[in-house]
This record gives structure tokens, C-alpha cells and sequence, in this order.
């Protein structure tokens, strides 16, 4: 044995009879990184949403107050939690909707190769730019795009038409309204709620479905009563991404929306022009309000358990 390799030797033996320690210095490194940064930061920016900012200089005011969580009760500012609420919410149950039959046959029907020709499909939008899709559906959704050229030689620009004359999700175009809006973000997400279904199905054992078949169950007895039980943490795993990501998105009600904020929209119009830091923060603890009593709804639910 070389000299050189001899301290690195003795110093293996000694974490290896030290168990404790070898962990907490295999430990130390991310967890200081995540104390440091991450619940560094969190609190740095909750610590904000108390302070205030002084209307006459524009200066941060570092004395703890609740005016900032008083304003967010203003009714333009309800409009705005509300707003985006709803299109998360929405946004999630369409997702579910559209994934299950995709992750269902993925899981259930689909040979190998196919399977991974679709694990390709749903995976294949991911690699690219996230601001290339969103503005790539942008001129897919303009008047002038492909899709309204679609409609008008189908004979279904009336159809769509009457969508836009809807007084809450229409608009002048389907590229600045709130459906074109909701049709980016189930795209965007959809790839985040099929995975987590799939893998919740594929866990499902096939003993079960025979087991219900010979107890005399009917396939749609089975799938309600088997199937979408088990599936449903996946379910759940899949909303907790299309709920949060689109609470937080601003990319998305910049790019297709019109004067009516969403909430990421608001933090950065109140820490940018507005340079109002403190109200904007107080802003960004509304989605983690959100998301905490989701999580708490989940895990009452039972949902935790099976993942």
C-alpha cells in the first residue's frame, strides 16, 4: 500500500465502525443547503410580507405589520386569488380527465413498443423550450392561425365564435382569452398528471380484476369499485403538479391573457412596476396557503397512504 492511500484508508475504517457520523457528514451538505437557501430564503420572503412600503418615498417600511394581508381582502385582489384558483382547479380536473384513458390503455392494453412510443409522446413536448410551446400555441390559437383555418373549413367558425362571445372564458381570439388560456395550461401540464396515473396503474395487480371478475363483478363494477380506488393516489400525485404549477405560472395569463391579473402576474407587477416588494410577497404566500390546505384535504383523504 502506498503512502498516499494509507490516511484515506484509516479514515474509511473510521467512519465505517462510526456509522452516526458517516451518515451526518453524507447528510450535512444538502441539508445545509436546503436550510440555508431554500428555508432561508422562504423566510426571507415571508419576513417581507410583513413589512410595508412607505407610500411618500417608496422606501420598505421594516416594522411587522398586517397591512399587506389586509389589502390582499380587497375585492380586486380577491378577483385575482379567485381567478386563479378556479383556472387551477379547472385545469386539474380536465387534466385528470384527459389522462386516465391515456395512462389506463398505456398501462393496461398497450404492447411494449407501444407503450413506449406513448411514454415518448407524453415525454417529447418536456424536452423543449417551456416559452417555445407556449408561443408556439399562441400563433396556433391567433385568428389568423391554423386551427381558426381549421374551424372556418369545417364550417365550425361559428361554433367557435359563440365561445368567444361567452362573457368569462371568450375573448377576441382564442390567443388572448381565458379558454385559449386553459387549453395551453392542460397541454403544458398534461404530461405531469399522465405519468403519476400510469405508474399508480401499473401497481394495480392483475390477481385483483380476476378475483373481482370471479366473484361476479362486471368490468364497469370493477373499475369503479377496484381500479379507480387504487388509481386514485396517482391521481392525486398527478393535481398536486397541474394545481401548483398553474397557481404559480405566469408565463402562460401574460402570454394568451388580457388586463385581468392572475397571481403570478400580480407578484410581478407589484415587485417590478410597482416596486411594491412587500405586497408581492405577502402575494406569493397566498399559493402556499392554497397548497397547504390541498395537502391537508389529500392526506385526510387518505391519499398519502397508497403512494
Amino acid at each position: 500500500m502506498s503512502a498516499a492511500a494509507a490516511p484515506t484508508r484509516r479514515l474509511s475504517i473510521y467512519l465505517y465502525r462510526r456509522p452516526a457520523l458517516a451518515l451526518i457528514l453524507l447528510l450535512a451538505p444538502p441539508l445545509l443547503w436546503l436550510g440555508v437557501v431554500y428555508l432561508g430564503s422562504l423566510f426571507a420572503l415571508i419576513l417581507q410580507s410583513f413589512f410595508t412600503l412607505d407610500s411618500f418615498t417608496g422606501q420598505v417600511v421594516r416594522k411587522l405589520t398586517l397591512a399587506n394581508y389586509r389589502d390582499l381582502f380587497v375585492a380586486s385582489n380577491i378577483d385575482i386569488i379567485v381567478r386563479t384558483a378556479s383556472m387551477a382547479a379547472a385545469v386539474t380536473v380536465a387534466a385528470a380527465g384527459v389522462a386516465f384513458p391515456i395512462s389506463y390503455y398505456m398501462a393496461r392494453y398497450a404492447t411494449p413498443r407501444v407503450r413506449a412510443l406513448l411514454y415518448l409522446g407524453v415525454l417529447l413536448p418536456l424536452w423543449s423550450s417551456y416559452l417555445v410551446r407556449v408561443y408556439s400555441w399562441k400563433l396556433i390559437l391567433a385568428r389568423e392561425g391554423v386551427l381558426n383555418w381549421t374551424l372556418v373549413q369545417m364550417r365550425l367558425d361559428g361554433v367557435l365564435n359563440w365561445l368567444l362571445s361567452l362573457p368569462v372564458i371568450g375573448g377576441p381570439s382564442l390567443s388572448v382569452s381565458r379558454l385559449g388560456m386553459f387549453v395551453v395550461f392542460l397541454y403544458v401540464w398534461l404530461p405531469y398528471m399522465i405519468l403519476p396515473i400510469e405508474a399508480a396503474l401499473e401497481r394495480v395487480p392483475e390477481s385483483l380484476l380476476e378475483a373481482s371478475a370471479d366473484l361476479g363483478a362486471r368490468p364497469r363494477e370493477t373499475f369503479r369499485r377496484v381500479v379507480l380506488p387504487l388509481a386514485f393516489p396517482g391521481v392525486v400525485a398527478g393535481s398536486l403538479f397541474t394545481f401548483s404549477l398553474t397557481l404559480g405560472d405566469f408565463v402562460v395569463p401574460y402570454a394568451l391573457g388580457n388586463s385581468a391579473l392572475f397571481i403570478g402576474q400580480a407578484v410581478l407587477a407589484f415587485q417590478g412596476t410597482a416596486a411594491n416588494v412587500p405586497l408581492a410577497a405577502a402575494f406569493t404566500v397566498v399559493p402556499m396557503v392554497i397548497m397547504a390546505v390541498y395537502l391537508t384535504i389529500a392526506r385526510r383523504t387518505g391519499a398519502f397512504e397508497a403512494l
